[in-house]
């Protein structure tokens, strides 16, 4: 079994308190019952706001106590993997829930499978109140969907994968100027909508609609069908978020057609996107801008799945009688009508059936509210469970070359208790992710620092080639483990001559990489003009028709340069991930590799 994920988060559009979100509860709530709800993302703000509408409302009382609604951010996946090893550590992962809501009802399949295979009671024994719905579709830009028959066309995972295999791409539509199909997905160990779109793809490969199987999962034109879906993916992740970020900046470049052709979504994120908000969360004084080529929904003909944002009251030690009278009160009152026309604003269907959809979801927003028109059967916990396990088999395959900083400041200290440095922990996390990587990934160690080497002036040393993970895991372990801080940060020289290694030596069959961990500011006074750098990476991204490198920057310790490391990946359609506090790092690095 594939060691789960959590991943350390922020929220820019809620006030956050040690990474929970507090309702507004009456002046009493030291005395009220505590309803503690760990929630999927996409609809913490608006959780947190019926919370506080609950808090004020006469419903808000059990046995004469008031209720207090607590919410946590924590994406499914995470939490998954949290109940599965019975939520440790409440102070540093939040307090055990009353109430779990993920994306979607599948990952209660998924956390009830992984605990019998633990001999473990499962958490979930009643299913929750579907809080709001949307269904998984592939998002298309507007041109690419309409050279495909949209709309007249039905389309689906058939078309996807006659375009992943096609060797003239888009040229084979009469469009060759937008190079390869490329298809986004995330990492179905933790996102929904990554869940979703590979147990849609199983069951397109064997012509179901129901009743997958686990016989049906080991059958080898299944996995060949996969396998060649899988093919086509620009690099996975753990958010969607990634994914809808790249394809707006380069659409703002006047470049809608070069990062991905298509990427499985869920249908509220083609409202958010094509409302200029793709990341669906304003920042304070942040305007909307609407995207020059806009996405549509596709449908797949073959079937979907619903995300239906369940509140799953657990079935768990910690849970009292009255917090879960208390929880029962709550999910009464968020499905009751008045408050379900809520869900619709923020562009999701109504889980309550008597409230009709309407606005948003309209084909004015590239959507169509008549579908989808087949929605497949959620498979049971033991083929949930092997969809992951299968796709960990036949997923792209990656090429990985590590770039650790080694400078003076990494020998800080980043731990009071036990006196570990800020090296001690990266190295430990840098091992752990090792497990990420499957035995044929391949993956390489560059270490940097100013004149590292007593040979040569060089900033830079290459301590293990990429190779096959079977074959240098030993090695990379080992190396990681001997790393000792020694001088400056040269970012810029390492980040462009890393760059150039990947193009050199790139693997158009695999998702090739960089991940670059630095905790400074670039201190080479013989490259030091960042703007040359990124018009390099720029110029060798655009229109990603050949040879699409990606660099992960992991921005490590409160003087890490964020804003130049985000700069860095967005210059290469990647993403950027923070671990300003140090101890968080093993969470991060873990989120980095979800992308390979």
């Amino acid at each position: 079994m594939m060691l789960r994920r959590p991943i350390a988060v922020t929220l820019a559009a809620a006030t956050i308190l040690g990474g929970i979100v507090l309702a507004e509860a009456p002046a009493s709530a030291g005395s009220c019952i505590t309803v503690d709800i760990a929630s999927s993302p996409e609809k913490l703000v608006l959780l947190t706001e019926l919370g506080e509408r609950f808090a004020k409302s006469d419903e808000a009382r059990v046995d004469g106590q008031c209720v207090a609604i607590q919410v946590q951010r924590q994406s499914s996946g995470a939490a998954e993997a949290l109940l599965e090893a019975d939520w440790p550590k409440p102070s540093k992962n939040g307090p055990r829930p009353v109430i779990w809501s993920p994306s979607a009802s599948t990952w209660a399949g998924v956390l009830d499978q992984r605990r019998a295979d633990a001999g473990k009671d499962p958490y979930v024994t009643t299913p929750g109140k579907s809080f709001m719905l949307t269904p998984l579709v592939i998002a298309m830009p507007e041109p690419m969907a309409e050279a495909l028959g949209y709309p007249d066309t039905p389309l689906g995972f058939e078309d996807v994968l006659a375009l992943a295999q096609d060797p003239a791409g888009w040229a084979g539509k009469g469009h060759p100027e937008w190079g390869p199909f490329k298809f986004g997905k995330t990492n179905p160990h933790f996102s929904t909508s990554g869940l979703a779109e590979t147990v849609a793809q199983y069951y397109a490969a064997t012509g179901k609609t129901s009743d997958l199987s686990l016989e049906d999962l080991a059958r080898p034109e299944v996995e060949a069908y996969s396998r060649a879906v899988e093919s086509a993916v620009v690099h996975y992740g753990d958010t969607t978020l990634t994914f809808l970020n790249n394809l707006y900046r380069s659409d703002r470049r006047g470049d809608p057609f070069g990062y991905a052709s298509a990427v499985a979504v869920e249908e509220k994120s083609v409202v958010d996107y094509n409302r200029g908000n793709p990341d669906g969360i304003l920042d304070p004084g942040e305007k909307p801008r609407k995207p020059r080529v806009p996405l549509v929904a596709i449908y797949p003909k073959e079937g979907t799945l619903f995300s239906d944002n369940p509140l799953m009251i657990l079935d768990a030690p910690w849970v009292s009688n009255k917090e879960a009278d208390a929880a029962r009160a709550f999910s009464n009152f968020v499905t009751e009508k008045q408050n379900q026309k809520r869900v619709l604003k923020f562009g999701f269907r109504p889980g309550n059936p008597a409230v009709s959809i309407g606005a948003p979801i309209t084909a004015a927003n590239g959507l169509d509210p008549s579908q989808p028109q087949t929605t497949l059967e959620v498979p049971s916990p033991p083929v949930l469970a092997g969809v992951i396990d299968e796709w960990d088999q036949v997923r792209k395959k990656a090429r990985v070359l590590l770039v650790i900083d080694v400078s003076g400041s990494m020998g800080d200290e980043a731990d009071s208790r036990t006196g570990a440095t800020k090296l001690d922990l990266a190295k430990r996390a840098a091992v752990a992710a090792l497990d990420q990587f499957q035995a044929d990934d391949e993956v390489g160690l560059r270490v940097f620092s100013t004149d590292i080497s007593s040979d040569e002036p060089t900033d830079y040393l290459d301590l293990v080639p990429i190779g096959a993970v079977s074959d240098n895991r030993n090695d990379l372990e080992r190396s990681i483990k001997s790393l000792v801080p020694t001088q400056g940060t040269p970012l810029y020289t390492v980040t462009q001559d890393s760059y150039q290694r990947m193009l050199d030596e790139f693997d158009a069959t695999r998702i090739n990489a960089v991940v670059i961990l630095s905790d400074g500011r670039n201190e080479d006074d013989r490259n030091n003009d960042l703007q040359d750098l990124l018009k390099y990476l720029r110029g060798r991204n655009e229109g990603e028709t050949t040879t699409p490198v990606r660099i992960f920057p992991i921005a490590y310790g409160g003087d890490a340069d964020e804003g130049t490391l985000q700069r860095i990946a967005e210059a290469t359609n990647a993403a950027a991930y923070s671990a300003v506090d140090p101890a968080t790092i093993i969470n991060v690095f873990n989120a980095v590799v979800s992308n390979f």
